[in-house]
């Protein structure tokens, strides 16, 4: 196992460096460093890490959304309003909406097996947006009008929603009904993630304001709180409970109670940061199946182009009647296209179910990862400098 942590390390650290020395996305370096030693290639990862690769990609996830917490502003955030809540939903439903329209022309497929395939597909990477939405609220650039916090936040909720969707498409295709209560949880989940995950941060820092507790022991008890956080969610499933949202609230609780407290311990975030990316996308990498791409071929990118264009109409609509200008609105556009984590998670689900359309899933899901990742992390690099005004201050 050791020899395999310092594959990943090394590995992914070399690729990603190499990347950024050509300007591309380190994340790319690292997605291809994980194909490479991966088990489809080179089979260099120990199989005791790859059994537990997906609670090793959820650590990272939940790093980043106690990072984007303790760095979020909700003051800022209010200044968008109605734009943030229709992100969280909106440009995902117009995704699954052009999958179920072009699919069935494309591949034959019908539309529920469409559905399934734009459930998956539909949504955001937050390991990919949250980062660079980060970077651009520590740089200023957007601040003003809020674009980098209503990206956060739609970003955080988008999962839920599609998670949610897949999950009924998937039943309808294995003979279950249409619960409306499932529709009913989204909200209810959302809200209590909110709650407590904002209840959880005021309490922590009262614990630490009155223990005088050193950084790094709130930095450690805010990490072990998320993760039981996310055990709750995984064990009491007949609550409907959004995780990763309320994880995000703990930080921005302790950011309202005290910034500066806020600043210090997501420092200590930002480093920890270093090795998790690393991880994360090394590992997503690794679950990607070559073969599947040898089948694919120039069809699943022109069918995945075309989706992202119903996403980027659906993230225009959301933003319509706003003060943002043309650029703004075209990096809004741009920043709500990659995809990664989400895909890895459940790209392979389908097939596993059972479903007629598990293979064309899975295929098309590694194609997702491979196109949109780099090239949303590239498009949002390229352009945040040029598109978005940086905050005077």
């Amino acid at each position: 196992m050791l020899l395999s942590i310092a594959v990943i390390l090394l590995s992914g650290l070399l690729l990603g460096t190499l990347c950024k020395k050509i300007r591309f996305p380190s994340l790319f370096g690292m997605i291809i460093a994980g194909i490479i030693i991966g088990p489809y290639v080179l089979d260099l990862i120990d199989s005791s890490i790859l059994n537990i690769s997906s609670e090793i990609r959820r650590i990272a996830l939940i790093i980043i959304l106690i990072r984007a917490g303790l760095k979020l502003d909700l003051s800022d955030l209010k200044k968008v309003g109605r734009p943030a809540i229709l992100m969280c939903f909106v440009p995902a439903c117009f995704e699954i909406v052009g999958m179920v329209i072009l699919a069935p022309v494309v591949f034959g497929m019908n539309r529920l097996d469409a559905a399934i395939l734009g459930a998956v597909i539909g949504a955001v990477s937050p390991a990919v947006i949250v980062p660079r939405m980060i970077r651009l609220i520590d740089e200023g650039y957007g601040k003003d009008k809020g674009i980098p916090q209503m990206i956060l936040a739609g970003a955080s909720v988008d999962d839920v929603f599609v998670i949610v969707m897949f999950t009924t498409f998937t039943g309808l295709a294995q003979g279950e009904s249409v619960s409306v209560m499932s529709f009913v949880n989204i909200p209810i989940s959302i809200l209590l993630g909110i709650l407590i995950g904002a209840l959880a941060g005021y309490v922590l820092y009262k614990w630490f304001v009155k223990t005088d507790m050193s950084l790094i022991l709130m930095t450690v008890i805010l990490l072990s709180v998320s993760f039981l956080l996310s055990a709750v969610e995984t064990g009491l499933t007949f609550i409907p409970f959004a995780s990763l949202i309320a994880i995000m609230c703990v930080g921005t609780a302790i950011r309202r109670s005290d910034t500066g407290m806020a600043v210090r311990i997501s420092g200590q975030y930002d480093k920890l940061w270093t090795v998790a990316e690393i991880f994360l996308f090394v590992l997503v990498g690794a679950s990607v199946a070559v073969d599947h791409l040898k089948e694919a071929g120039i069809t699943a990118i022109l069918l995945i182009l075309l989706v992202l264009l119903f996403r980027m109409l659906g993230v225009f609509i959301c933003i319509m009647g706003t003060d943002l200008n043309i650029k703004e609105k075209l990096f809004c556009m741009i920043a709500y296209t990659p995809k990664a984590t989400v895909q890895a998670a459940i790209g392979g689900l389908p097939l596993a179910m059972g479903l007629p359309c598990g293979e064309i899933v899975l295929t098309i899901s590694v194609v997702a990862i491979l196109l949109t990742a780099p090239l949303g992390a590239f498009g949002i690099d390229l352009t945040y400098r040029r598109f978005l005004k940086a905050d005077k201050e």
